[in-house]
């Protein structure tokens, strides 16, 4: 099933609503826009429209929850506060960027809106949070807690040993393609965000998880289809939403709380920052534009080599 059901998306929205997010998905099927972009997009807007009709106490947001053109600034901060206290103020942040690209293509793309109701909302203020590093002593109980010879095993360590070896997102390694992985060159063909695909290589225990997988594979149900990751049961494949699912199940049963992808993706940048390598092949890698995420993603490991850097001066202890 398709990660985007416009249908389902837009079930219960007044017709106004769902024919522009309807509108504004071809438009952005049109310019290339990736599937879990697309949808989170459309989702934010969606959630806008619902909250106006169902849980904003203004008066003035029926108004707004039957026609998108109609909503003002102050539904828009009110909906904001109301994803910071029911959600988290990063989820409410995503909310703000993501409407922020729908006002504007209703105002410019659209003209249906003479001013955009976004201009003057301030994005929710989120606190900096520590990722904790992903030690290699953690991957390796994630790993013993899915050894075996089943099906359910081998797709599982091929899943862990990728997203470990690559520092890859969720979405990326969770949409691949059978024809995305190219094991005599042991490399694979990520389609990244803002449609910026990269090929990175990986390492033989990777590589050698890989073929078991897709060995068992091809003796599955769903073996004809083109999606790398099949479910454990039918021929139907493994979404990213079900990778997060089975990856929360494998860390509660390896002992690893809040185990998620991007786990490994803050490693991976500290470990290569650690190792003294260039920032510049490291963004090539991750699939990074701006140079501020380097800096975001080894915010934890900075603050943990600072610590062993202040351990080893010892400063204010030769008194």
């Amino acid at each position: 099933m398709a990660l985007l059901d416009l249908q389902k998306l837009t079930g219960g929205l007044s017709r106004t609503w769902a024919g522009f997010l309807r509108d504004w998905d071809r438009s952005l099927r049109s310019g290339n826009y990736p599937e879990t972009t697309r949808y989170n997009y459309l989702l934010a807007g969606a959630q806008l429209a619902r909250y106006l009709g169902e849980y904003s106490p203004d008066p003035d947001a029926d108004d707004g929850a039957d026609d998108p053109c109609a909503v003002t600034k102050a539904h828009v901060e009110a909906f904001q506060a109301w994803m910071v206290e029911t959600r988290s103020a990063s989820t409410a942040l995503n909310k703000y960027k993501c409407l922020q690209q729908f006002f504007r293509w209703l105002r410019d793309d659209e003209q249906a809106i003479d001013r955009n109701p976004m201009e003057r909302v301030r994005p929710p203020k989120t606190p900096t949070k520590l990722v904790p590093v992903m030690r290699e002593a953690d991957t390796a109980k994630v790993l013993q807690a899915c050894r075996g010879k089943g099906f359910v095993s081998l797709r599982d360590e091929a899943l862990i040993r990728l997203y470990a070896n690559t520092g890859a997102r969720l979405s990326e390694v969770g949409m691949l393609l059978v024809a995305d992985v190219d094991m005599n060159t042991e490399s694979v063909h990520f389609h990244g965000k803002g449609a910026k695909d990269r090929r990175v290589r990986f390492g033989p225990k990777t590589a050698r998880a890989l073929s078991r997988y897709l060995r068992a594979r091809g003796n599955r149900r769903g073996a004809a289809l083109p999606n790398l990751w099949l479910a454990d049961r039918g021929a139907a494949p493994l979404t990213p939403n079900g990778i997060k699912i089975r990856l929360k199940r494998i860390g509660a049963a390896a002992g690893v709380p809040d185990l998620h992808a991007h786990r490994w993706r803050h490693s991976f940048a500290h470990e290569w920052k650690l190792a003294g390598a260039d920032t510049g092949d490291l963004m090539l890698l991750l699939g990074w534009a701006s140079e501020d995420m380097p800096r975001r993603y080894g915010a934890s490991a900075a603050a943990e080599r600072a610590m062993e850097t202040q351990r080893r001066i010892g400063i204010g202890e030769g008194v």
